[in-house]
């Protein structure tokens, strides 16, 4: 298995990425505990941005350090995933204003729809203050946003 595919692909603005649930994941029944759903979301979103081109470390290490902090989310939950279950979590950054970003995420078994996820991030500095995004992290994701 090459990389780029541990790290999903792109279909047109969204980002597809491949995710095995595991033993770990699960309660006692065999079910995903809901807040692992937070970690799969937090997997996708990470490599979306590495295959867009940079990742976090990069960017905590830059001479203009930034990170980023969920600032607000909301989750849906439809269906439950079971163990051994390959899913997909679908992410599209949808807009970039100043220092906050928005982004869709999606979790498939196959073509069922199991939780669906809308947050807010924002850019902060190292002292946790909110940072506008450089202007080239949104030149590099503009061909993915919705709304730029």
């Amino acid at each position: 298995m090459s990389l780029i595919s541990t790290m999903g692909e792109f279909k047109g603005r969204e980002h597809h990425f491949p995710l095995r649930v595991f033993y770990e994941d699960t309660d006692f029944t065999g079910i995903v505990y809901y807040a692992n759903y937070l970690r799969f979301f937090e997997r996708a979103r990470s490599s979306f941005f590495r295959l867009v081109g940079f990742n976090h470390a990069e960017l905590w290490s830059s001479e203009d350090p930034i990170a980023f902090a969920i600032r607000s989310i909301q989750i849906d939950y439809k269906k439950s995933a079971k163990v051994d279950d390959d899913l997909s979590i679908v992410t599209t950054y949808d807009k970039i204003r100043g220092a906050r970003l928005w982004v869709t995420q999606s979790c498939y078994r196959g073509s069922e729809l199991l939780v669906t996820a809308t947050s807010e991030a924002a850019c902060i500095s190292p002292e946790g203050k909110p940072k506008r995004a450089p202007s080239w992290m949104t030149s590099q994701l503009s061909q993915y946003l919705l709304i730029d």
